[in-house]
């Protein structure tokens, strides 16, 4: 990189507390996750997640891609979408708009993933959204919202809309538009989303080989919380703190340089 194209971000590990650098580490670690995954587009879908404690939450400086993301760079906002630390970047407002909606009404959601993907807004396309062909819909239907398009989120009047949409639910469709996560830790968020993302990819691909689907029968939908809770041994959540550092040791690996 050029030093005319160098990223002007210090390090902030001895100006915040330990809790909010652990979560500056783990939501980097998440950006560059759904980089490693081509789950990105461009600059344009954002993650965040709550400062323990608090009510603010940090996101994605608004001009850098996923993989450039570190600890450091996260630019932390209240409710209000102020800047409370200084940033040479903005926020982008629909991504403030989308996830101060989820946090002012879901205190106990740590972390939000927003992603555009093909296979998302493919199936977000169709009328009847996800439909229980895989293993992996039978998680996401547990607990699956939908909000209708209503143009880019810039409008805050929005977000009493989407609160009441999504109300319990940690999936959510939003036709038109993608895909969106909500968990009460960065790692369900990442998982949650990793299996909302493989059930629309496995769905357009069922669907393209033009053969009658095998719909899973109500029955086996009606208990798919209890099999998830025997998958993973945990009554809440999807397991992500099972897949987790595992998942760190990939990024370690690949794309390392996010706990900066």
């Amino acid at each position: 990189m050029t030093a005319a194209h160098a990223l002007p971000v210090a390090n902030v590990k001895d100006q915040v507390s330990a809790a909010e650098w652990q979560t500056r580490v783990d939501l980097a670690a998440c950006y560059r996750l759904i980089a490693l995954h081509g789950w990105d587009d461009l600059i344009f879908t954002h993650i965040s997640a709550k400062i323990p404690g608090t009510e603010e939450f940090l996101i994605n400086p608004f001009g850098m891609m996923f993989h450039e993301i570190t600890a450091s760079s996260l630019i932390k906002i209240d409710l209000a979408g102020n800047k409370l630390m200084d940033s040479p970047f903005n926020i982008n407002p629909a991504g403030y708009t989308i996830h101060s909606a989820v946090h002012e009404v879901r205190h106990e959601v740590a972390c939000v993933v927003h992603i555009h993907t093909a296979a998302g807004i493919a199936v977000s396309a169709q009328k009847q959204g996800l439909l229980p062909l895989s293993q992996q819909s039978l998680f996401v239907l547990s607990s699956l919202a939908y909000h209708g398009y209503e143009g880019v989120a810039l409008h805050h009047e929005e977000k009493a809309r989407l609160q009441a949409d999504l109300g319990a639910a940690n999936f959510m469709i939003l036709p038109n538009h993608g895909l969106l996560t909500a968990a009460n830790s960065i790692a369900d968020a990442f998982l949650m989303m990793f299996t909302l993302q493989r059930a629309c990819e496995i769905q357009v691909m069922a669907q393209s080989g033009g053969a009658e689907l095998i719909h899973i029968p109500q029955q086996i939908l009606d208990g798919a919380k209890a099999m998830a809770a025997g998958v993973t041994g945990s009554k809440q959540g999807m397991g992500g703190a099972l897949a987790w550092p595992a998942l760190l040791r990939k990024l370690d690996q690949q794309m390392p340089g996010y706990a900066e």
